[in-house]
């Protein structure tokens, strides 16, 4: 299972110019990937600019979205085209997670309706590959395309269609940040789905979860979650926060079982501190051979 960090563009009051330098010690770290979250109001950085910003600074390590939300986004040739911007940008290693966005005060800030929202993702997920594949003319001519396969798109989703939209439309799957349970059947269903398709090879699948390491770890990541998710789902999300070496390496060897290939993890802090603390704590037999960057 490979394993990245998580920039800490979700978290609030974090230095915004030290992005790229987190970015760049997290490459040197060996960590496969940087991922980005996304809200809308909230106090972070719009996923795309950030990752645009990692991409400066680093070289070789995967850029992944998880996830991007489409649903109030409401133009998609410009998402694709932002999409597009970063992919270039950074020498095609954006791997862009997609969603529909659950928070309804983005949509409501967006003036946007969150009804048939299944149709209108598949709707923005059809023209953006378009975008993609230099289909899209004007007067002086076509956007150029990026090459076959790029970039990378994976689909979330918690509910039954959206497992069977991630296996049909998709390169694979991202799981949410908590909920062992929802991994397990997101995995089966996913797999059986792609099979069912007559698809090649097997969907990759991505899962999250939230860190915190060093001293007062656990009452600096209660505070954050509880901030990010609100009293509704925080009793959900603080089961599976990690705080400590024993329960990393307790997580990563579930998440490995249940099937998933990469795992994201994002902290609670935005001290650069966490880069090291969390490369130190994880067992260099485990993932040596993993640090080499994908593709």
């Amino acid at each position: 299972m490979r394993i990245g960090i998580g920039l800490p563009a979700a978290v609030p009051g974090t230095d915004a110019a030290g992005i790229g330098r987190w970015a760049a010690e997290s490459e040197e770290r060996g960590f496969r990937s940087l991922g980005v979250l996304d809200r809308l109001v909230y106090d972070n950085l719009d996923p795309l600019v950030a990752l645009a910003a990692a991409a400066a600074c680093t070289e070789r390590v995967e850029l992944l979205t998880t996830v991007l939300n489409t649903g109030y986004r409401r133009n998609p040739v410009v998402l694709a085209k932002q999409i597009d911007s970063v992919e270039r940008l950074s020498g095609g290693r954006l791997t862009v997670g997609l969603g529909m966005g659950g928070w309804p005060e983005d949509y409501h800030a967006s003036g946007v309706e969150m009804t048939k929202r299944g149709a209108l993702f598949e709707s923005t997920l059809d023209t953006m590959r378009q975008v993609w594949r230099g289909e899209l003319s004007g007067a002086c001519g076509p956007i150029p395309g990026l090459p076959p396969g790029r970039p990378q798109v994976l689909l979330a989703g918690v509910v039954p269609a959206g497992f069977v939209r991630a296996a049909r439309l998709a390169d694979g799957w991202v799981a949410p940040s908590f909920g062992l349970e929802v991994l397990n059947e997101g995995v089966a269903t996913v797999r059986r789905e792609w099979g069912r398709a007559g698809r090649e090879g097997r969907p990759r699948i991505v899962v999250e979860r939230y860190f915190c390491l060093g001293p007062r770890a656990a009452e600096t990541a209660e505070s954050y979650v509880a901030h990010y998710y609100g009293a509704e789902f925080l009793p959900r999300v603080r089961l599976d926060v990690i705080t400590d070496e024993p329960r990393l390496r307790e997580e990563i060897g579930r998440l490995s079982e249940a099937g998933a290939d990469d795992l994201v993890l994002f902290p609670c802090s935005g001290s650069p501190e966490q880069i090291g603390l969390l490369a130190g704590v994880l067992d260099k037999t485990a993932w040596e051979s993993e640090k080499e960057a994908p593709r």
